[in-house]
């Protein structure tokens, strides 16, 4: 069994796979991120393995702390990778980048993939067929865009996501859900049709927190992953220790 712990900009999630398979998924902040590792270490005995990948600070202690338990490793840029990686400044490139394009050699071998990873950035990532990892883009967010509208001018409220019925808005309100929700969409597709007139056979995989959302805004064919980033990070520690 392996535990991954995926520290990310706002909570943690805590991952325990089985042969490959996700068993339990659970969320924590980072403040109670130690007790909720050892919980799961003191309920789950055939752990043996433990991976941390943290796009924030990993907090004090925690990888000494689980380290008198099993085996733990920290994700860096140092990591043997199971690709080329053509990024021209690969120490600035995200971990979590580099497991998404992992999970899709892992699940999508020899094929042109674009990994959409939508949270609080939206990231795009493309490994061609020859397992070499070109770079992609990144994007704020959709919570981001709301949030920047809001922050940024004077009268302007703050909105959760919501669905698009018509793009003209007939309201503030619906003004700003059409430029958001609407933009974003017309953002992603713009990049799958560049991609796609440059890479014949594109595969497209969307994920992160804002997936299922968007997910259900598309016409084309999109593969929605919600746990894309934690199968990638399974399959790293095991492309590791093989």
């Amino acid at each position: 069994m392996n535990l991954i712990i995926d520290i990310g900009n706002t909570s943690a999630k805590l991952a325990i796979f089985e042969q490959n398979k996700l068993k339990i998924l659970e969320r924590s902040s980072a403040s109670k991120l130690l007790f909720s590792a050892k919980k799961l270490l003191n309920n789950n005995s055939e752990i043996s393995k433990i991976l941390v990948a943290s796009v924030a600070t990993i907090p004090d202690g925690l990888i000494a702390n689980l380290s008198t338990q099993c085996e733990v490793m920290v994700l860096d840029r140092h990591f043997i990778m199971p690709f080329e990686n053509l990024y021209k400044t690969p120490e600035s490139l995200g971990i979590d980048r580099l497991a998404l394009v992992a999970a899709a050699i892992d699940q999508y071998p020899k094929t042109n993939t674009l990994i959409i990873d939508a949270g609080t950035c939206i990231t795009y990532d493309f490994v061609n067929a020859k397992a070499q990892y070109l770079g992609g883009a990144i994007a704020p967010g959709l919570n981001m865009r709301y949030t920047a509208l809001h922050e940024h001018t004077a009268n302007l409220p703050i909105l959760n996501p919501s669905s698009v019925e018509h793009f003209i808005g007939t309201s503030t309100a619906s003004s700003i859900h059409s430029g958001v929700v609407h933009g974003t969409i017309q953002e992603i597709n713009g990049v799958i049709s560049s991609y796609s007139s440059n890479y014949p056979e594109l595969t497209v995989i969307l994920t992160g927190g804002d997936a299922n959302f968007l997910c259900k805004q598309f016409k084309i064919s999109i593969f929605a992953h919600s746990n894309f980033l934690l199968e990638g990070l399974n399959f790293l520690l095991e492309y590791k220790s093989n």
